[in-house]
């Protein structure tokens, strides 16, 4: 279901970042400027977009990585509780077992004499 959710978010920040860049270089062809202040302000335009690009993609990346070590974290304290608990349970039934034993130890003492 998370990765679901990721592919998501990534969808929505490419889809955003692409219509940014489509709507500054619509802008920009539009724009009475000369052919050389065109160029210049494209190319301006496509580094912003770039870092634009990065930190969204950083953003993403370091909430990734936080679900996958909240995940992580929940795996191994649900297998820790499941060891305890397991480790209970054979307690109890070697304390029952050594109990049993015992108790026919005496029986069998008992109906010796």
């Amino acid at each position: 279901m998370c990765n679901n959710n990721n592919n998501n978010k990534s969808s929505l920040v490419l889809g955003m970042l692409a219509g940014a860049a489509i709507g500054a270089l619509i802008g920009l062809l539009f724009a009475p400027d000369s052919g050389e202040e065109t160029r210049k302000k494209i190319k301006q335009k496509s580094d912003d977009l770039k870092d634009q690009a990065k930190n969204k993609y950083g953003e993403l990346s370091d909430a990734v990585k936080d679900q996958f070590n909240n995940a992580s974290a929940s795996v191994k304290e649900t297998a820790s509780n499941l060891a305890n608990s397991v480790t209970d349970g054979f307690d109890k039934l070697q304390g029952q077992i050594t109990s049993k034993a015992e108790d026919a130890k005496a029986k069998a003492e008992t109906k010796s004499k």
